[in-house]
């Protein structure tokens, strides 16, 4: 392609949302708000998968040891739980650390006077899974290890849990796919009306011998420059609206933590900006063959 034939796209493009400019920013307003909706469905996903992932990631298993196990059966046990590779980490809780936890919980209640000073507790072990989802299996096998009593992880609120983080995920990716067609639909549907009041220009050119090719090139250009320029204003307000919230709304919602790590969301903003011109420039192409089948 030589660089006059680039140069007039350019120039072709220009030309035509400075003369369309009514149509140029109305299809600018719809990619912005598409982009915005997209792009707070995104949050929400990555948010929530951040949620489901501390949930998880707090499901631990609980080893009640015999009383008449050693230190060094103690010490014994721990490394070979450590060895284990579905093993992350284990605590050793003694029995009175246990009281004192149970006292804490109970608050101004005299736990230890309604129990005569004695201590009925027993030492354990607080273990947490490198897959929380195969917390099942690994507190079978625990509680099948010499000097463990008792192993509680609360299997049927486990079960619940992962069951609905399962179709918490699922569902995310459905509205963000659902969004996603959504966009594409209204931004072709506007780019369509730009398009139109253009279509005499466009029959022409294919009458004198235009190839499909040299007709696209400045709508694609055009679609480019209309989904960049609203891509970047919805991120501009999506940026301050999160900000917003991570100042004044994480604070009290300190149990829900929001991802924060501004490399992640420069890499969401990159997505979505390259999301927005893909809109532009697939509107542009379902719209503009209508018009070049003459």
């Amino acid at each position: 392609m030589r660089w006059q034939t680039i140069k007039y796209f350019f120039r072709e493009a220009k030309t035509s949302l400075r003369r369309n400019s009514v149509l140029s920013i109305a299809t600018a307003t719809t990619i912005s708000i598409c982009v915005f909706i997209l792009g707070i469905a995104v949050l929400l996903y990555m948010n929530s998968g951040q949620v489901i992932q501390k949930l998880e990631s707090d499901v631990e298993i609980v080893a009640f040891l015999e009383d008449d196990l050693t230190t060094y059966q103690t010490e014994e046990l721990q490394q070979t739980l450590k060895k284990n590779p579905a093993v992350l980490s284990v605590t050793f809780v003694s029995k009175d650390e246990a009281l004192a936890r149970l006292e804490n919980k109970m608050g101004e209640y005299d736990l230890l006077e309604s129990m005569e000073g004695s201590n009925p507790l027993n030492d354990s072990l607080e273990i947490k899974a490198t897959n929380p989802r195969e917390v099942g299996e690994l507190a079978a096998a625990v509680e099948k290890m010499k000097g463990v009593g008792k192993v509680r992880y609360g299997q049927d609120l486990v079960q619940k849990l992962f069951s609905a983080t399962h179709w918490v995920r699922i569902l995310s990716v459905v509205i963000v796919v659902f969004l996603g067609m959504a966009a594409v639909f209204l931004v072709a549907t506007t780019t369509r009306l730009t398009i139109f009041s253009r279509r005499k220009e466009i029959y022409i050119m294919k009458l004198v011998g235009a190839t499909n090719r040299f007709i696209r090139f400045p709508f694609f250009l055009e679609g480019m420059a209309l989904s960049v320029s609203g891509t970047l204003f919805a991120l501009v307000f999506l940026g301050l609206g999160y900000f917003y919230m991570i100042e004044n709304v994480q604070p009290a919602l300190a149990f829900l933590p929001m991802i924060t790590d501004i490399n992640v969301l420069i890499k969401m903003g990159l997505g979505l900006t390259l999301a927005g011109m893909a809109l532009g420039v697939i509107g542009t192409f379902i719209s503009l063959n209508k018009f070049l089948d003459v």
